[in-house]
């Protein structure tokens, strides 16, 4: 079954089964149909239902939200033409004004492949229709399913077989990698989001609603992340502060939100971004804690992010988009620049870039080598060789000597090795590798904060530098400064 944003499901932590007196089922409910029963009944209910116009408005529930919004599959176009699967979302009349904002949102930002597509809008005495793109299913529904959580007693029945179906949809997919990093295809949906709030914010739009639910999932013709559900969003001026608006879900909200203090900009979207990618990259965490005390633990700056502390370089990503001062945290642009989504090719050429940058330094104490120096105690203790293979040292050794305490020299031993390496022992690359991208992955195992403590201080004191700017500017700029 495809899903739509504002689907009524649960975190992975507390399940409060739906109210019935909300109208909404209940785990009571399972198992009044077997399965075959539940197909027939869905075919019938796709059967069923009314023509709106150029709509047509199945019977079939997929999606539920505040305010008496319920999503249904439908169709979208003329009667004698091509019809085409679309999501319609039916907004009681009385809310028309989130209608009119989100088509307006919707509309701008059109076309953009990682914003939800917008069709048309039709009314009858008591709603209003919004036909909108049909996805597979959303990003919660996608962590959940991968998560350790789904087969939880309390999940209801019909939530299960909900993502029974994800998983069959996904199966020749991997989110996460035996060692717990990131795959591509999370990483990929992860830069989805990103690139979708680049293009609200250059609009001048922004979310403001960014959780798990609103982003949407679709597979054909590949596999894509959306962002949806904008109809709290606002068309502001990038340059100005706004005053303080208090909608939006419990547990997804900036702290100058909840709290009501100092003015709201786009930062607050990077904020819900960094809540996003840490559940993501922990299969259904939050890092404020257990849903009903994420608000006050937002409210109090009460973060926990344990779970994230070997991966350097998310760990760092996530802090700054947490930060509690919405000045300090980075903006979308900025984000995709990071050090977190880069390839071991590209964190390689960084490492031997910043290697070779090091060996024009004239002056030994510079306040360059002073600050990579500094972090020695973080990437390493002791002596970084002690850390390293006696056959691959000794391959090392060919060709310089190095300072075991120096940040310098072990840049400088994985420049050489990725130089060296197929000219090394048969040995050396059983240990290593056989491609230079083994040799980033053979000392980002055994220095893991090599790479985003030499990234910091390169930014700091390297980043108007011609050499760098490939590193610290995001694809999307470079290829407009090349032009």
């Amino acid at each position: 079954m495809a899903a739509a944003n504002l689907s009524d499901l649960p975190w992975q932590d507390e399940w409060e089964p739906p109210s019935k007196e909300n109208g909404e089922s209940s785990s009571e409910d399972e198992g009044k149909l077997d399965d075959s029963g539940r197909e027939d009944e869905q075919q019938t209910n796709l059967q069923n239902g009314r023509s709106i116009g150029s709509l047509f408005v199945s019977r079939v529930e997929i999606g539920m939200g505040s305010n008496g919004t319920i999503v249904f599959q439908g169709t979208y176009g003329k009667r004698d033409g091509e019809k085409r699967p679309v999501a319609v979302k039916r907004l009681v009349k009385g809310h028309h004004h989130l209608a009119s904002k989100e088509i307006e949102s919707l509309i701008a930002s059109d076309k953009h492949p990682n914003i939800l597509r917008y069709f048309t809008k039709e009314e009858d005495r008591d709603f209003v229709y919004l036909a909108v793109e049909l996805c597979d299913f959303s990003l919660d529904d996608l962590i959940q399913a991968h998560s350790d959580y789904s087969n939880k007693p309390v999940f209801p029945r019909e939530y299960k077989i909900k993502l029974d179906s994800v998983r069959d949809v996904m199966q020749d997919g991997e989110l996460l990698k035996a060692d717990r990093h990131p795959s591509p295809l999370l990483l990929k949906l992860m830069r989805d989001i990103v690139s979708g709030l680049v293009h609200l914010h250059q609009l001048g739009i922004f979310h403001w609603d960014l959780n798990p639910r609103n982003v949407l999932i679709t597979k054909h013709p590949s596999l894509c992340a959306k962002l949806s559900d904008m109809g709290i969003s606002k068309h502001l001026h990038l340059d100005k502060n706004y005053p303080p608006s208090s909608s939006g879900i419990r547990g997804w909200q900036a702290p100058e939100r909840l709290l009501c203090s100092g003015h709201q900009t786009c930062k607050m979207d990077m904020f819900n971004f960094g809540c996003v990618l840490f559940f993501c990259l922990t299969r259904g965490s939050h890092p404020f804690g257990r849903e009903r005390a994420r608000d006050i633990n937002i409210e109090e700056n009460k973060m926990d992010l344990s779970l994230v502390e070997f991966l350097p370089e998310a760990h760092d990503l996530i802090s700054c988009l947490l930060n509690r001062q919405p000045e300090l945290r980075p903006n979308a642009s900025e984000v995709l620049c990071h050090p977190f989504w880069w390839s071991s090719k590209r964190r390689l050429s960084f490492l031997c870039d910043l290697s070779n940058r090091l060996q024009m330094e004239k002056r030994a104490n510079s306040d360059l080598l002073k600050a990579l120096q500094n972090t020695a105690r973080v990437v390493f203790s002791g002596r970084w060789t002690d850390k390293i293979e006696t056959e691959v040292m000794d391959h090392l050794n060919e060709y310089r000597t190095y300072n075991g305490r120096h940040v310098q020299d072990l840049l400088r031993a994985v420049r050489n090795e990725s130089i060296h390496l197929r000219e090394g022992p048969e040995k050396v690359q059983e240990i290593v590798g056989s491609v230079p991208e083994d040799v980033e992955a053979y000392f980002a195992k055994r220095f893991p904060g090599l790479l985003m403590e030499s990234y910091k201080v390169a930014f700091q004191f390297c980043e108007k530098e011609d050499w760098f700017q490939k590193f610290f500017l995001s694809d999307q700029l470079l290829d407009v400064l090349t032009l």
